[in-house]
């Protein structure tokens, strides 16, 4: 095989963790032509595991372009989501995420409140099934060490007040509901489709109208949500999309997409909703549905 070759054949695999790492397909994209060009530079035959390689040096720069990521979100206007993949046949990163476990939003999101090593050991160690050995030698700690990292990871992950890994068809359930509820603008019906402690984020990047912190609770939740349905802006149509391999609602205007919601049941209470995304930065909304 070819180095072209061996490199191609676990692409998928880079891309998937480095878009994990990031949230971000263009910095994800960007760490693995890094990684392809430290590829090249060096002799395939000299190395015992080559696909080994390539993923500690992807996770290496990943956590490095991570660190560099949240300085810049410092700055960022409003809260800061990760960009949705939205399954479309023709995009080739979309095509490479698939060759994995899909990557839940919920999970990217709540991933941004680990340390880069935490993520890292995480996303190695739960996702790609890495072994603790070869998590200590990507990372250069003990193994007791980055035990202790997924420990901690896994503990605020579990903290968080959605669940998570819920199946589609729980997801899609309170989707329609949800959509049902707005088209009728009955203020007590989204109220009863929430738990007490939901939290709903929007992104607008300073590039599109949203709220500039996030909502908690259901009664500030339900009210900011019903003077949106009420306030229905004539052309806009919903469409039911996929959204990092979960159902989601596009909100389609003149044709093109305006923001895209997707959600997850609560963790205590999972017939109702526990988190709300809502992205509108049109920056991140790039990847339009076919059709």
């Amino acid at each position: 095989m070819t180095q072209t070759a061996v490199f191609e054949a676990e692409r998928p695999s880079l891309m998937a963790l480095s878009y994990r790492m990031l949230g971000e397909r263009a910095i994800a994209e960007d760490v693995v032509q890094e990684a392809w060009l430290r590829w090249r530079k060096v002799e395939p035959e000299t190395l015992d595991q080559p696909a080994a390689w390539l993923r500690t040096i992807t996770t290496r720069l990943a956590i490095d372009a991570l660190r560099r990521a949240r300085s810049r979100r410092e700055s960022y206007i409003g809260p800061w989501l990760p960009e949705p993949v939205l399954e479309d046949p023709a995009s080739d990163f979309t095509a490479r995420l698939e060759t994995v476990q899909q990557a839940e939003l919920a999970l990217v999101w709540v991933m941004e409140f680990l340390t880069p090593d935490e993520r890292a050991a995480f996303v190695l160690h739960d996702t790609f099934e890495e072994p603790y050995a070869v998590i200590a030698s990507v990372l250069e700690k003990s193994e007791t060490a980055c035990r202790k990292l997924v420990s901690r990871a896994r503990a605020k992950t579990g903290a968080a007040p959605m669940q998570l890994g819920a199946s589609r068809d729980a997801v899609m359930g309170l989707l329609e509901r949800l959509m049902q509820a707005s088209a009728s603008g009955d203020l007590q019906a989204i109220r009863d489709l929430l738990a007490q402690d939901v939290v709903a984020i929007s992104d607008g990047g300073g590039k599109a109208r949203a709220a500039l912190r996030p909502l908690y609770g259901a009664d500030e939740t339900a009210q900011v949500m019903h003077a949106l349905a009420t306030r229905k802006q004539i052309g806009a149509r919903p469409v039911l999309v996929m959204v990092n391999g979960a159902p989601g609602m596009a909100i389609l205007e003149g044709g093109a997409l305006d923001h895209v919601t997707t959600l997850a049941p609560s963790r205590q209470d999972p017939s109702r909703i526990g988190w709300l995304y809502t992205m509108r930065n049109p920056d991140k909304l790039l990847v339009k549905r076919p059709g």
